[in-house]
């Protein structure tokens, strides 16, 4: 699978990204692959090359990079080891809504200055926490953003008032949530509301269940399900071949 491995400017400095791209001459639609709370890795980079087998030009970016150069985390201990765990969380935190949408912006105008990609309307994915950077994206930069595909996101609903359902009115994107089964992130009580903005707000959206705990869809994470993981690729590429341009 062709790869470039690149960084992008951003208002905050450099971001390490790499652009995984079909076989052939192209170009293809351009995506937007956000990673869960580990951040990028070997098994994140495997994921944007499978989603760009399907025909799309996958950008992967280190969320992160405003840590510097950190040191990746082991996914079996983040969440145990108390001093990971403290680190994971105060990297999570450095993630604001402003910065998502930042970012966005910055990787989205190097999409389009790319020959491997076409047009200049994006899909955004996300996994856990990129879920949630996924529909903040698509509700910031409404004329930037044509799919969504979010994946257990959580945070998709809060009583904060950057909640990112409150976005709602703003999205143009269509929107896919996959959620997972007692998964306290992401309720059925989240999802009624999500689907009572979006219906107000009209935007095409889909919000469906998976039989499956929280981080289904990643194979380095504990709760991984290969069942589930299989669906979740042929509903991104349903949603992603229904709104981006070819």
């Amino acid at each position: 699978m062709p790869t470039i491995t690149d960084t992008v400017t951003t208002p905050d400095g450099s971001c390490p990204v790499r652009l995984f791209t079909p076989e052939g001459p192209g170009p293809w639609p351009g995506v937007v692959m956000y990673p869960d709370a580990g951040g990028v890795r070997d098994t994140f980079e495997q994921m944007a090359a499978k989603l760009a087998g399907f025909g799309y030009a996958v950008l992967l970016p280190d969320v992160y990079y405003r840590s510097g150069d950190w040191a990746p985390f082991d996914m079996a201990t983040a969440f145990t080891d108390a001093s990971e765990r403290n680190r994971l969380f105060s990297m999570i935190g450095s993630i604001t809504p402003d910065r998502m949408a930042s970012d966005a912006a910055a990787f989205f105008d190097y999409l389009a200055a790319r020959p491997e990609v076409s047009g200049e309307r994006f899909g955004v994915c996300g996994y856990c926490m990129g879920g949630r950077t996924s529909v903040v994206v698509a509700g910031r930069l409404p004329d930037r953003v044509a799919a969504v595909a979010s994946f257990h996101g959580g945070g998709l609903v809060t009583d904060t008032a950057d909640s990112p359902h409150l976005l709602a009115d703003r999205m143009t994107a269509t929107v896919y949530i996959g959620g997972a089964e007692d998964d306290a992130s992401f309720t059925p009580d989240h999802a009624e509301a999500l689907k009572k903005a979006l219906t107000a707000a009209g935007v095409r959206h889909t919000i469906e269940w998976y039989s499956a705990a929280h981080g289904f869809a990643v194979p380095d994470n504990a709760p991984y399900d290969e069942a589930a993981a299989e669906r979740h690729w042929t509903a991104m590429v349903d949603t992603f071949g229904s709104a981006l341009a070819p």
